[in-house]
């Protein structure tokens, strides 16, 4: 049994770490929650237990001999507190963008790269949402033909924006001004998620780039994304397309992808099969379908990615790191 914390346990992520740890019977010996100022206590339900929310000090981690703290709390909490954590034992993993690209930090998706949990120094990132999802098909694709080029086109869901994203659709929908938006999200596709950087990208672009890179460990893939924030609530999408380095035979590809773990194929134009964002939503799962070829180059391929962002793209990632820990006896 585990002593196991959750740091931002008030937010959209940290109530999904609660429920997911409760629904996957985590081995939890004692459960401890953590949030800002505003938010201690507080109290929030776990199983038949009302737990305290307590404020993220040192004061309040030191004593409490911590094996796992899950961190969904901004990178700024991160990188102040996730060194304090792991200085008293835990290993921490973290959600933010703090440490992703850290040589010294692995970044971690369990059913991907689960090998690099063995080089972490206290701290594990997990990676970005819109990453995430991406990995599972992209790994098969890459042990089985090899990857010349991808380009990532997203659909990303409000929620991927905080309680303020979802706030904004929601009053968008009632003719409200947005708060959390640039523009109006409700009937409407915003080609802009986090900043943009002086090369035209937004950083969420760069950050699937990069990302892509570390945990398939190849830095020569070739990568562009454009990641656009679209009037949904819950689940990404994505249209991913690939160029192998060799030939292949789509049943073959599509045999592989219904073999791997953490994928589900749902895949059949004549019964109108694709994956949504609705079928997606509170599952474990990343969905994948309208899988073709692309005919306009050599070895191309299209892909329809679909998953929960809070639960895969966020919190059962988190999870599953520490699952895998257990199992490799960290």
């Amino acid at each position: 049994m585990y002593n196991v914390a959750i740091v931002g346990a008030t937010g959209n992520v940290g109530r999904k770490f609660l429920e997911i740890l409760e629904e996957r019977n985590f081995p939890i010996k004692t459960l401890y929650l953590f949030a800002s100022k505003r938010s201690a206590g507080s109290k929030l339900k776990f199983k038949e237990n009302e737990i305290l929310v307590e404020e993220t000090l040192e004061k309040n981690i030191k004593n409490k001999k911590i094996d796992f703290a899950l961190f969904s709390a901004g990178g700024d909490i991160s990188l102040k507190f996730s060194p304090i954590f792991a200085s008293y034992g835990a290993i921490v993993i973290d959600n933010s963008s703090a440490f992703r690209m850290d040589k010294n930090v692995p970044l971690v998706v369990p059913e991907v790269n689960p090998e690099d949990i063995t080089w972490h120094n206290g701290i594990i990132a997990n990676p970005n949402c819109s990453t995430i999802q991406a990995m599972i098909p992209l790994k098969v694709l890459l042990e089985n033909y090899g990857i010349k080029r991808i380009v990532y086109s997203t659909y990303q869901a409000v929620s991927g924006a905080g309680m303020q994203g979802i706030a904004d659709l929601e009053n968008g929908i009632k003719g409200l001004a947005p708060k959390k938006f640039p523009y109006p999200i409700a009937g409407n596709c915003l080609p802009h998620i986090d900043v943009f950087l002086d090369n035209g990208y937004t950083k969420e672009e760069i950050k699937m780039i990069k990302e892509t890179k570390k945990i398939l460990h190849n830095s020569n893939l070739k990568i562009t994304a454009t990641a656009v924030r679209v009037p949904v609530l819950n689940s990404h999408s994505e249209s991913i397309n690939v160029e192998l380095e060799k030939p292949y035979e789509l049943n073959d590809i599509i045999n592989l992808f219904i073999n791997a773990k953490g994928l589900t194929v749902y895949d059949n134009i004549n019964e109108l099969e694709y994956p949504t964002a609705l079928m997606a939503s509170g599952k474990d799962d990343v969905f994948i379908g309208r899988i073709r070829r692309d005919f306009s180059t050599d070895n191309g391929l299209n892909l329809w990615v679909v998953a929960d962002n809070i639960r895969k793209g966020a919190a059962l990632n988190a999870v599953q790191i520490a699952e895998l820990l257990i199992r490799s006896d960290m």
